[in-house]
């Protein structure tokens, strides 16, 4: 295709993988390389939220993802009824004054228990926002200069370079290369 000063542009088409979703090169990555890209794809990765959970857990902080995840649990929950027992246990449990696992939330003095009569699936957003940024911006860099961190990522490298594994890397590609 070219525009109207004869300069071409090629367009490309979108590569999906085998589930249909947009590839990229990121989707490769795994475990802790993929981990290090972004907070997002941590989080989105159960042995992620586990490795940051315990550094946080060092760091006396684990309720910030503790939170989060409740939150994000929060936003497929069906039915008022079970909207309401979950609001009120992400309130008791994190924002209220006297919660167990208190989250330091701007605006946190002004919220009450009356926001938990009519709930709604984005309800604890803004403050899930907050929380996600304190870790994002303090935490999660502080976890990637971690031992915790660090270790896991040793351990992946000394495992892609063992001999077995290039053994099977060499037979994989006798494979697809015959």
């Amino acid at each position: 295709v070219s525009n109207e000063d004869g300069i071409f542009f090629y367009f490309f088409p979108e590569i999906n993988d085998s589930e249909g979703h947009p590839s990229s090169s990121n989707q490769a990555l795994k475990g802790t390389s993929k981990w290090a890209t972004s907070l997002e794809n941590l989080l989105e990765d159960p042995e992620g939220v586990k490795r940051f959970r315990e550094f946080l857990k060092k760091e006396f902080s684990e309720e910030n993802v503790l939170f989060w995840l409740a939150c994000e649990e929060f936003k497929k929950t069906q039915g008022k009824k079970q909207m309401q027992e979950k609001a009120k246990e992400i309130y008791m449990t994190f924002l209220s004054s006297k919660a167990s696992s208190q989250v330091n939330v701007e605006g946190q003095s002004r919220l009450s228990e009356t926001i938990l009569e009519t709930p709604h699936p984005l309800m604890f957003q803004k403050l899930q926002d907050q929380i996600f940024n304190l870790m994002k911006y303090d935490s999660y860099s502080r976890f990637l200069k971690s031992d915790i961190f660090l270790n896991l990522k040793k351990d992946e490298e000394q495992e892609e370079n063992s001999p077995e594994a290039q053994t099977a890397a060499k037979r994989a590609s006798r494979i697809y290369n015959t």
